[in-house]
């Protein structure tokens, strides 16, 4: 794999929209940092994170996860989880999941050595 000059990070790519305040966003940056490894392979300056809540702390809360990469479609994750840390780790989870995903999509197209396979050699018999 190669390595990116400028990797994603979420303390560099998480904004927070409706529902968080700027005091919320190190709260939440702390929670996501297991997707540090994951966003690694892509550039800081094309990768995006947004976390929104809608009707906090209220029965029916919302929580969304947005990911914007370059090249790539947008990701959404949302959670209805009650608790606001529960809902937190669930959209992060997900994310991380779906992400992986992608990559075992588009890599085995482009990885010769995953692409290969050696046929075994024939044993003909001579009589």
């Amino acid at each position: 794999m190669t390595a990116v000059a400028n990797p994603a990070t979420v303390g560099e790519c998480l904004r927070v929209g409706a529902g968080f305040s700027q005091g919320d966003r190190n709260w939440i940056a702390e929670q996501f940092a297991t997707l540090d490894g994951r966003l690694a392979s892509f550039y800081a300056d094309t990768t995006e994170l947004e976390v929104s809540v809608k009707d906090r702390e209220a029965k029916g809360q919302k929580v969304t996860l947005e990911c914007w990469i370059a090249g790539r479609q947008k990701i959404v994750t949302t959670s209805s989880e009650e608790v606001l840390h529960d809902a937190l780790n669930d959209v992060r989870d997900d994310l991380r999941r779906r992400l992986n995903d992608s990559k075992n999509r588009q890599e085995p197209r482009h990885n010769r050595h995953l692409r290969e396979h050696v046929e075994p050699e024939s044993t003909d018999l001579v009589e």
